[in-house]
């Protein structure tokens, strides 16, 4: 019988934080519209939350049965890989998981009354294929983030659509403007995966997985890298002056600093393996961002 503590490892408490910062920068942003639905936001929230700790369930019972986690993976030893879960518990908790994120997202959907029949069965369908994205990641006959697709998906189901469904359910309304930092928080959430990717490139190139790192190589994937830790930057810097927003609205620069000085020493890595305590820091940097980001754009 899996213990707790086993349930609470292969949730990996460590990424909630940052699939919670798409759902606080889309809250932030919608927080001045006088339509603002605090209830659909934080339904949001907890939806997110579900479709994460599925993503990291299924991830770790597919990366399992697959291959992929074996002796030589350099990150730590997942459940299912060392017997603390079996497959079969491991598959009802996928399945229990799927049905609780469904069920946070119907009721997400009716709380916001003013949506219409057409967007309701939008965000219907955008919820299914959530559900669908964090399962087949890495299980199916063709999972996804073994065919280098994994970035894109994170991009569009950690930005666009994060931070961009939050601020359409809490306010009923959307504006092109808030696919600037939809945009920024879905590369930093990017950086995180390609992280993980550059730590497990080895491995996962002798196990058959073609992620975006296996694809281009270390050395490009570093670049990229450096791409996507400094360009949300000018995304949300663009955003804000857009608004026409005072100066203490900018303070989230002052986070380049932290930012720059992680990524450089990111750069100098040799061994792979000491890249995975910049995972937890890119992921807590950028829920800090969020939150700086969030209250100056209030004031």
């Amino acid at each position: 019988m899996p213990t707790l503590q086993s349930w609470i490892k292969a949730a990996r408490l460590r990424t909630l934080p940052l699939a919670l910062s798409s759902v606080a920068l889309g809250a932030f942003v919608a927080a001045k519209e006088p339509t603002f639905n605090v209830a659909a936001a934080l339904l949001a929230g907890i939806t997110t939350l579900l479709l994460q700790i599925l993503s990291n369930f299924a991830n770790d019972l597919g990366d399992a049965k697959s291959g992929i986690d074996n002796d030589q993976r350099v990150g730590p030893k997942r459940t299912v890989q060392s017997g603390e879960i079996s497959r079969s518990n491991m598959k009802i908790a996928v399945s229990m998981t799927a049905g609780m994120a469904f069920l946070t997202g119907i009721l997400l959907i009716f709380s916001v009354a003013d949506l219409s029949n057409q967007q309701q069965l939008l965000f219907l369908g955008l919820g299914l294929a959530a559900i669908a994205a964090a399962i087949t990641y890495t299980i199916g006959k063709r999972p996804y983030g073994y065919l280098g697709l994994g970035d894109l998906f994170v991009f569009l189901f950690f930005g666009l659509i994060g931070v961009g469904g939050t601020y359409l359910v809490a306010t009923a309304s959307f504006k092109l403007s808030v696919l600037l930092p939809a945009a920024a928080m879905g590369l930093w959430s990017t950086g995180v995966l390609n992280l993980n990717n550059m730590r497990d490139h080895a491995n996962d190139r002798f196990s058959g997985k073609r992620t975006l790192v296996v694809k281009i190589g270390y050395h490009n994937a570093l670049l990229y890298h450096a791409f996507l830790i400094l360009v949300p930057f000018v995304l949300l810097t663009i955003f804000v002056a857009q608004r026409n927003s005072s100066l203490i609205s900018y303070a989230f620069l002052l986070a380049l600093i932290p930012f720059i000085n992680d990524l450089l020493h990111v750069l100098k890595v040799r061994n792979p393996a000491d890249l995975d305590p910049f995972l937890r820091k890119l992921a807590l940097k950028t829920m800090l961002v969020t939150i700086v980001f969030g209250l100056t754009t209030l004031m």
